[in-house]
Parts: structure tokens; C-alpha cells; sequence
């Protein structure tokens, strides 16, 4: 009598899309269960934004905009020329969150777990990337409408709105992917809240607050050279309605593809690494 062969076992197959957009749920779920990560995007930046105007805006506007006056118009001045950084800030702030986030799961052992779920490998990191950045990007509509609640009024046009929020969310992705891979390499959640913090004082040490011809020879080099910097003024530009300079559009995009790149590789060999605490 011949023995008849048991079926083979089906095995689900990973869906690329599908797993991509569970992670993004899961991460936008996790948002609004602790939104304690949600407000300090808006917070932190909104802080700075009512400290640096009301308190120091008189003062500082007249050096961002020769022949202003200290006062009502310097402060209209400063607001002009700081918005543009707290965009930026803010970006860099949900990036910074994103580290805790990618640290609380790999100590919390779910993506070792996720790791012998027949899902899309690269679905964990890339939901949880994408959920940051649409974090990201609410937070920035806030942030700008404060901004104009306080008299700020760009001058961009809707190509210029475009350019602008294409420059953020890539900015967004490749910040993201870094922080991921901060929060992944640091050894517990509460160091992975230190390792970013580079990312928020660079913009203090580049243009985003004082003009780089106003500082010190050395730290004028270093301000002129460093990422955020050319990402600042191309950010301005546009809101500006234009005045952008091709040299410093191209470093921006240069420095965010370099980040992204660096940052995208760095995650997922990360991930792929069994982690060891």
C-alpha cells in the first residue's frame, strides 16, 4: 500500500506594502497612546520660538537686519529670520524621538520577535520611520501656524510650498533612519536620548539663530561647513520666495542624502545584528 505524503506546511509570505503600512499604524498608535513624545515635537519648539521673539527678538533683530531698530520691529525682524530654524528644529526634534522609540522595542525584545514573524524585513524600521515623520510634519504645520499667529508672513509660492515640504519630508526620512540607528547601537532606552543630541545643537552652531558673519573666524568655518547650515538657508529662501543660491541648495541636498544613506545602512545592519545587552 503506498503511503500518502502529508501536505507540506504553508508558509506566509511576507508583504512588502502591507507590512510597511501595520508598522505605520502601530507607530501612530503608540503616538497617541503616549503622547508625551507627540507634544514635546510642538512644545520644544514653540518654547523657543515665544523666548528667542518676545524676550531676545528686540535686541537680535536689529543685527539680522541692518537698519531695523531695537523694539516692535526688530522682534518682527528676528521672527522673520528665526522661523525658518524652528522648522528645521522641529524635524530634528521628532528624529531625536525616534531613537527612544527604536531603543524601547529592541530592549523590550518585540523585534527580536518580529524577527521570526514571516513579515518584510525591513517593514519595522521603515513603519516606524514613516510614523515619526507624519508625526514630523503635523507638528510643523503648528509650529508655522504659530509663527503667523505672531505676524510672521512668507512670501513663497505654491511651487515653493512644494519644494519646501519635499525638502522636510526627505530631511525627515534621513534624520529618522540615523536616530533609528542611534537608538538601535545604544546600550539602554535612557542613553538612547543622549546620542541625538548633536543633531539639536547644530543648528545653534550654524546660521539658524545669528548670522555665521558675526562670529569668530574658526567658528564661522566650522558654522559655514557643517549640515544644517545650508539646510537652514535653503529653507529660508524658499520661504522667502526665492533668493536661492545653487551652491547651498545642492550642499543641503547633498548633506541629507548623505545622512539618509549613512543612517539607512546603519539601521538595518543593526537590526539584522542579534542584539546584546
Amino acid at each position: 500500500m503506498t503511503a500518502i505524503a502529508a501536505p507540506a506546511p504553508v508558509t506566509a509570505r511576507p508583504r512588502p506594502v502591507a507590512d510597511v503600512l501595520t508598522m505605520l499604524r502601530r507607530s501612530l498608535l503608540r503616538a497617541v497612546r503616549y503622547p508625551g513624545l507627540t507634544v514635546f515635537l510642538v512644545l520644544g519648539p514653540l518654547v523657543m520660538l515665544l523666548l528667542f521673539v518676545y524676550v531676545f527678538g528686540g535686541a537680535f533683530g536689529a543685527g539680522v537686519a541692518p537698519g531695523v531698530a531695537p523694539g516692535a520691529d526688530g522682534r518682527a525682524a528676528y521672527l522673520d529670520y528665526i522661523t525658518p530654524t524652528l522648522l528645521v528644529i522641529t524635524v530634528v526634534g521628532g528624529a531625536t524621538s525616534v531613537a527612544t522609540s527604536a531603543a524601547m522595542d529592541a530592549a523590550s525584545g518585540i523585534m527580536a520577535r518580529f524577527k521570526t514573524m514571516a513579515i518584510a524585513p525591513g517593514s519595522v524600521l521603515s513603519g516606524m520611520v514613516l510614523g515619526f515623520l507624519v508625526q514630523a510634519l503635523a507638528a510643523l504645520v503648528l509650529v508655522l501656524g504659530a509663527a503667523v499667529a505672531m505676524g510672521y508672513r512668507p512670501d513663497a509660492d505654491v511651487l515653493d510650498w512644494l519644494a519646501l515640504l519635499g525638502l522636510f519630508v526627505l530631511l525627515g526620512f534621513a534624520l529618522n533612519w540615523l536616530c533609528v540607528a542611534m537608538g538601535l547601537n545604544a546600550q539602554s532606552v535612557e542613553t538612547a536620548s543622549n546620542m541625538p543630541l548633536i543633531l539639536v545643537l547644530l543648528p545653534f552652531l550654524g546660521s539658524g539663530f545669528v548670522p555665521v558673519e558675526t562670529m569668530p573666524t574658526a567658528v564661522r568655518w566650522f558654522a559655514e561647513y557643517q549640515p544644517f547650515t545650508p539646510i537652514i538657508e535653503t529653507v529660508r529662501g524658499l520661504l522667502a520666495g526665492g533668493g536661492l543660491e545653487g551652491a547651498v541648495v545642492a550642499q543641503a541636498l547633498g548633506w541629507i542624502l548623505a545622512i539618509g544613506v549613512a543612517g539607512y545602512a546603519w539601521a538595518r545592519s543593526l537590526y539584522r545584528r542579534e542584539r546584546r545587552i
